[in-house]
């Protein structure tokens, strides 16, 4: 079996080992102040509570996990565990946002795909993970799954729980969402570190508050819009709200508008069509954001970028007349999945892109080596 393996601070984070389960209260609470223990502790069984499976027993904290996307991988780096040994989409997960944290390191390359032409139950039985995070009725709504099928991984290899949180446009999400951060909590009841989310919460909280104390006034601030293309020469794209779900958090902490919505364009999950450069001259966005469903653009360069996407956009008869292109304001908007790790960076990355005059390429916006401490335990 294949299992990702993350290097943090040079010690490997695993498991029960040196962890104490969570309390034994329905919510999962933990009071014992860090979040650890020492090795040989008790266990004793416990339950954390989230739509829509709503109240899911543990008999020990989970060691191994699968995950349906980056998001919930990164809550779990986060939480100084070990990556899922599996997700729908490796390639969605933006590992190389680890660069810039100090000891940690996540090889995504031995982490399984969970979703290939289809969604395999006989993978599920090989990982044998001790809880599967995703969402149940996005299964049940997207692969050939029936509830036998979900029931069968839930009593014979792990529990399943989890939320499709990074969006609120699906027709069948008719249960409870949660924000980022109230979704990275739910996992550090799982895995009995509540005390590294609190401390992850303290300083997203902090960082986000320096920022906005420093953003223009509303009327000073840039309309956006959010594209996803499928090649370097796009002549379609796929428009992306930024007011929903975890996605484009980053956007709305810091203030953009929706050229989009402005224009009254509905976005690809409610219109399911794509729209051309007339219609995003019709909008006429200050900063266009740039992504791809593979990740590709966010593993270019600035340069890289530039020399692709924005190069063709700049020779092209109608986009060479868009504001933002004729501004230089097309920018790699970054991916659909993000933890709070990866949420600090493209946070930073976007104040930077929206806001030049006031924040520095070179002014880090966030502590490193904090997020560092925070994964180690040290903090």
């Amino acid at each position: 079996m294949k299992y990702g393996s993350a290097v943090v601070g040079g010690a490997l984070l695993a498991g029960c080992a040196g962890r104490s389960s969570p309390g034994d209260g329905a919510n999962g609470s933990n009071d014992s102040g860090d979040g650890n223990t020492t090795a040989g502790g008790s266990e004793s069984s416990y339950s954390v509570t989230m739509a829509p499976m709503g109240e899911v027993s543990f008999e020990e904290v989970p060691e191994t996990w699968v995950a349906n996307n980056g998001s919930w991988a990164d809550m779990g780096i986060a939480l100084g565990q070990e990556p899922p040994k599996g997700l729908w989409r490796p390639n969605r997960y933006h590992t190389h946002i680890y660069d810039e944290i100090p000891g940690v390191s996540v090889d995504k390359t031995t982490i399984d795909e969970l979703w290939g032409q289809s969604l395999s139950k006989e993978l599920f039985y090989e990982l044998d993970a001790d809880v599967h995070v995703f969402d149940p009725v996005f299964v049940l709504s997207r692969s050939k799954w029936k509830q036998a099928d979900l029931d069968e991984v839930d009593e014979n290899i792990g529990p399943v729980f989890g939320n499709s949180i990074y969006s609120q446009a699906f027709q069948w999400h008719d249960h409870q969402y949660y924000s980022l951060y109230e979704a990275f909590e739910k996992l550090a009841q799982v895995f009995g570190q509540e005390q590294r989310y609190r401390e992850f919460e303290r300083l997203h909280d902090e960082f986000i508050g320096r920022i906005r104390e420093r953003l223009p006034s509303e009327s000073d601030r840039p309309s956006v819009a959010i594209l996803l293309v499928t090649s370097d020469q796009p002549e379609e794209f796929y428009p992306y709200p930024i007011n929903q779900g975890t996605s484009y958090k980053q956007w709305r902490d810091l203030g953009a508008r929706s050229a989009l919505t402005e224009a009254g364009i509905e976005d690809f999950y409610r219109s399911g069509s794509t729209i051309d450069y007339e219609a995003v001259a019709e909008a006429d966005p200050d900063v266009l954001l740039m992504w791809d469903g593979r990740g590709r653009f966010e593993r270019m360069s600035r340069e890289e970028f530039q020399s692709t996407l924005v190069s063709f956009m700049q020779d092209h008869d109608v986009a060479s007349q868009l504001t933002a292109v004729n501004n230089d304001d097309v920018y790699r908007g970054a991916g659909i999945y993000q933890g709070p790790i990866i949420n600090l960076a493209w946070t930073e990355r976007g104040a930077w892109q929206l806001y030049p005059d006031e924040f520095d390429r070179d002014e880090q916006l966030f502590d490193r080596q904090r997020v560092a401490d925070i994964i180690n335990g040290d903090s």
